[in-house]
């Protein structure tokens, strides 16, 4: 980092999981300091006391912006305020961390791009596997498979307790494919570096637990210009098969890669955060043959075991976060594709509700 003559203030709105995890990265690296901490409920004791206690806890979000007058506010809470605490802060010209989705809707995440240009502030949006150097590699590989892909993909969640309160939360604005899809079709797109021109999408509502009308089990598939196709399928809730529940795979004319993740995609790991972004192990396939029309190739392993675990990574989200900053670095692309993934996925949100095959302009 360049000569900094003080630490970034940061309020961290939200004590999840991942609120946890980004406020630990504040904590403990160096451009960082946490001024606030805001949840409507105990978490923000928890978290203060794990972090070892002497921040000042807040309960609304306005009075904490204007009592803390930060540089940065870090959001991590649920999809439904994104758009609103963006906004607000944006507007008293603090940069921005937020969680993925941008917003619940298109339109809002594109009212907060355009508040970040308006303000000329960054805002950083947590694609956390764009961080990961195994998932960068996965992405890579799959470049050199020839066109068009096939690629697979699924994180399904066998939930109890605490998340299964956490993913009814979630459901009350959003579905599984569209809360977690935008990061798996995010990768889609760096993979074809092509457009998405279709998309198609079912979904079941398997418990009366979540609101009418949503759903807590949804696949989609996209169609793009290239020739590539991909499905990507999340499910979240007690109900849900533990069997394949970890799908990560790409195939091509040339051959395939696929992210193996043997311990991560064990039994009674589909609802760990750490085993979201393990991958332990790569898999590279060649379809080349020889005269006798067998492999002419054998397969390839790529062992990563010395791979980030979640913490790290989101310190590294951080790190990149306060390098935006530092170094005034161009996001309009990173801020674009965010907006374009998550239109895609509520692209399959509206397939899913309405049964049509969806054209994208």
């Amino acid at each position: 980092m360049s000569d900094q003559k003080k630490s970034l203030r940061v309020l961290v709105v939200g004590c999840g999981n991942m609120g946890a995890s980004h406020a630990a990265a504040y904590h403990t690296l160096s451009g960082f300091e946490i001024c606030g901490i805001v949840s409507t409920g105990k978490s923000k004791e928890v978290l203060n006391e794990k972090l070892g206690g002497g921040f000042a806890l807040f309960s609304n979000y306005e009075e904490a912006l204007d009592a803390t007058k930060p540089d940065a506010v870090c959001i991590s809470t649920y999809p439904d305020t994104h758009e609103k605490f963006a906004v607000a802060a944006l507007e008293k010209g603090c940069h921005v961390f937020i969680e993925k989705p941008v917003a619940d809707s298109v339109a809002g995440a594109e009212r907060v791009v355009a508040a970040a240009n308006k303000a000329d502030k960054k805002l950083v949006v947590g694609y956390i596997l764009r961080h990961h150097p195994s998932w960068e590699k996965f992405v890579s590989l799959s470049h050199d498979l020839g066109k068009p892909l096939v690629m697979r993909m699924n994180l399904n969640q066998q939930s109890q307790g605490s998340m299964w309160t956490l993913h009814r939360n979630l459901m009350a604005s959003l579905s599984p494919i569209v809360d977690c899809g935008v990061h798996y079709i995010d990768v889609m797109c760096q993979m074809t570096r092509s457009r998405p021109t279709q998309v198609y999408a079912i979904g079941a509502r398997l418990t009366e637990e979540i609101p009418a009308g949503n759903y807590n089990y949804g696949q989609l598939q996209i169609r793009f210009e290239d020739g590539s196709v991909g499905w990507y399928e999340a499910g979240w809730g007690p109900m849900v098969s533990e069997t394949a529940f970890f799908v990560k795979d790409v195939f091509g004319p040339k051959g395939s890669v696929s992210i193996v993740a043997k311990e991560a995609g064990g039994e009674g790991k589909s609802s760990s955060i750490e085993a979201h972004t393990k991958t332990e192990s790569i898999r590279i396939h060649y379809s080349e043959l020889d005269a006798n029309e067998n492999f002419a190739k054998e397969d390839l392993w790529v062992n990563l075991q010395d791979e980030p675990d979640h913490q790290e990574l989101c310190n590294r989200e951080q790190r990149y976060f306060i390098s935006s900053i530092e170094y005034n670095i161009d996001l309009t692309d990173h801020m674009e594709d965010a907006v374009n993934s998550l239109r895609i996925a509520f692209a399959c949100d509206e397939s899913v509700r309405t049964g049509q095959v969806i054209t994208l302009m």
